[in-house]
């Protein structure tokens, strides 16, 4: 029995680095608002896809079940991933708050 290669997950390669993302520098900050923005229409989608095929698994309508618990497992690594970097902004800010001019 050959057992078939895991998919990769997408933008996320073996280096652990997003290839569709590019450092810019900007000195307003849109660089990094456009990449957040980004990543949470990115986790919308994923999310999105996650409630169909767990619906469509529900009712019986899914005839590959490894198919939906794929894409609820990627919805949840990426949710953690987004609140992990939103937990670090927040500390960021919040050092940047607490330093003395």
């Amino acid at each position: 029995m050959v057992i078939p290669a895991i998919p990769s997950v997408q933008g996320v390669t073996a280096t652990g680095y997003l290839p569709s993302v590019q450092p810019t520098v900007s000195d307003d900050g849109a660089g990094f608002a456009s990449t957040l923005t980004g990543a949470v229409n990115g986790l919308q989608q994923l999310q999105s896809t996650s409630n169909d095929l767990a619906v469509k698994a529900v009712t019986g309508n899914l005839d590959d079940i490894h198919t939906a618990t794929l894409a609820a497992t990627r919805a949840q690594v990426t949710l953690e991933l987004v609140a992990a970097v939103r937990n670090k902004g927040v500390d960021a800010f919040n050092e940047i708050m607490r330093m003395q001019a």
